[in-house]
């Protein structure tokens, strides 16, 4: 029997407890090093039932407006969409929504690793091209644009849709002939020097910051409730410059619901058209003056039978309106999951801009 010197079971031993030590140590620096997403996922999934959720990554709040993250079954019966604002999950998501106004000029503030192959970017924008910055450098950068334009991937906006059987919607009285809610005015606008020729004809009874006249919520639907006509003059009005076409807010709409009678200044009137009844509305471009639009507001409130002509569409339709921006971010979610095919945008800046 060949007799091993104990300083060699020693080191033998001592040799396998660091062997053992080691392995241990490399396996517990593969654990500790997976991505952070990959805890971020389990965690974003814990809410759902659906392993399968689409997962739809707000990049920026829109002007840091937040709101439920799981609000998209219930106010919208969009099922199996997850959204979140965890930047973790970047490289799992299946979408990453990105509010234009809220990207850096020098697109610093971007995702910074690479688009993962089976990610879309949508590029998400609500204001007029007039009043928002164009940016090099996004032509080849989203796959999908959601925006009130009937052109883009995902059209968002205001609507009339049609009622399940006709209905008569009495007016309340109306203590107001002419009304405008407004909170900035810039003098350059063309809404502005029309209104300083207009109130010069017919008196307009303003509400708003600029008219030191601050409304709540709540008196904002009285006050236009309580209104003959409401000014829904747009902060855009190019005649000739096809990027304002479709772009039709709220300002219009809430009046429409409100029972109030829109009188629009903003795209031409053609574009109305294709959104609301003709008949619903009073656009500045049929008259040759303020005067003589005023007039025809002081014929219109001396008339009943005429006045009243103007809401005959509400027997058939009503309004919707856009839940802003949590509907925003559903149907995002929606569209990424209903639409699984490669898709690619690549000339943006000329789209929108022209």
């Amino acid at each position: 029997m060949t007799y091993i010197p104990k300083i060699w079971i020693i080191i033998f031993l001592l040799s396998l407890f660091l062997l053992v030590f080691y392995m241990s140590q490399i396996e517990w620096t593969k654990t500790s090093e997976l991505p952070q997403k990959s805890t971020a996922v389990h965690s974003a999934r814990e809410n759902s039932s659906n392993e399968k959720d689409t997962i739809l990554l707000i990049w920026f709040w829109p002007f840091n407006r937040k709101f439920d993250l799981n609000s998209c079954e219930s106010k919208f019966n969009i099922k199996n969409c997850q959204l979140t604002d965890d930047r973790r999950l970047y490289s799992s998501a299946d979408g990453v929504l990105i509010h234009h106004r809220d990207i850096a000029r020098d697109l610093s503030n971007l995702p910074k690793l690479p688009r993962p192959f089976f990610q879309k970017w949508i590029w998400m924008l609500f204001e007029s091209p007039q009043n928002s910055l164009r940016l090099p450098g996004l032509d080849n950068l989203f796959n999908v644009t959601m925006n009130y334009r009937q052109g883009a991937d995902i059209v968002i906006r205001e609507q009339l849709q049609l009622k399940p059987q006709e209905t008569e919607e009495p007016l309340k009285n109306k203590s107001r002939k002419v009304c405008w809610i407004v909170s900035n005015l810039n003098g350059n606008l063309a809404r502005v020097k029309y209104f300083n020729e207009l109130n010069k004809h017919i008196a307009v009874e303003g509400f708003g910051n600029h008219f030191h006249r601050r409304i709540s919520r709540e008196q904002y639907t009285q006050t236009i409730e309580s209104c003959k006509f409401y000014l829904s003059f747009e902060n855009t009005h190019e005649r000739s410059d096809h990027t304002t076409i479709d772009y039709i807010t709220a300002k219009t709409f809430d009046p429409l619901r409100l029972g109030a009678v829109p009188v629009v200044l903003g795209p031409p009137r053609h574009s109305y058209e294709k959104f609301i009844p003709k008949d619903s509305f009073i656009h500045v471009d049929d008259f040759n003056s303020p005067k003589e639009l005023a007039d025809y507001l002081h014929m219109l409130d001396q008339n009943e039978d005429k006045y009243q002509q103007f809401f005959s569409w509400k027997k058939h339709f009503r309004v919707i309106m856009v839940n802003w921006p949590v509907e925003h971010a559903c149907r995002a979610c929606q569209y990424i999951r209903n639409k699984k095919s490669f898709q690619v945008f690549t000339n943006l800046n000329k789209w929108y801009w022209g």
